[in-house]
């Protein structure tokens, strides 16, 4: 393991397009289908619910975040509904599973998404074993990452000390608030929807894929 992670003890995951690439592009499928609830919602025609849709994602943090705050929907409903997806688009990731299991320490999730489609996408991928807890929006209190209560409701929730923890993510405006309260972050820069923002300053890591990364540091001395 490399000097400048000595420190880590937790090891926290994303769980959409962190733990499995982009290019599967599973997450289209549930894009799909909260473009097709807005307009169900709304009556708004496809394009104008897909807008709607990005409007809440890049205002609110999540989409569905910024439904209960404009339409007052139930959280339950809505995400059975766009979870309720094929996963045949992912495969099992023996590597990745060999090398989750070397890191020292424990290993968690940390996921705007619900726990029941988190753990069809761990089984699905071959990890179902590989993780100590799933965090999910449901145990936010449905406030989601980036919102600080997330990261600290985390902390509490599974006891971690954020100074020895290391945050993997996808979405660089997530790994903000991770930074704020000491942890280490490392953004997977491969191609997935971001926001406006263009500050980078608090991420630690750049990559652009986990594995190759995660064998890397733990054949390091």
């Amino acid at each position: 393991m490399i000097a400048r992670l000595s420190h880590v003890r937790n090891w926290i995951f994303d769980l959409d397009n962190t733990l499995y690439p982009a290019s599967a592009d599973l997450f289209a499928h549930i894009d799909r289908r909260m473009t097709a609830f807005i307009a169900d919602l709304t009556g708004a025609d496809p394009v104008e619910a897909r807008r709607i849709q990005k409007a809440y994602f890049h205002g609110h943090g999540t989409t569905l975040a910024g439904l209960m705050a404009e339409h007052d929907i139930d959280p339950h409903a809505f995400l059975a509904y766009v979870h309720d997806i094929e996963m045949d688009v992912l495969e099992e990731d023996a590597p990745l599973a060999a090398a989750l299991a070397r890191l020292p320490g424990r290993k968690l999730v940390f996921t705007n998404g619900d726990k029941p489609y988190a753990l069809k996408v761990l089984d699905r991928l071959g990890l179902g074993g590989s993780f100590e807890a799933i965090h999910d929006i449901v145990a936010m209190d449905l406030r989601p990452k980036p919102q600080a209560s997330a990261y600290a409701g985390l902390c509490a929730a599974l006891d971690i000390d954020p100074h020895a923890s290391l945050f993997v993510e996808d979405m660089a405006r997530n790994l903000k608030p991770a930074k704020a309260i000491g942890m280490t972050t490392v953004w997977i820069d491969n191609g997935s929807e971001q926001g406006p923002e263009e500050d980078r300053s608090f991420i630690d890591f750049h990559l652009h894929a986990l594995t190759p990364w995660l064998e890397s540091i733990l054949e390091t001395p």
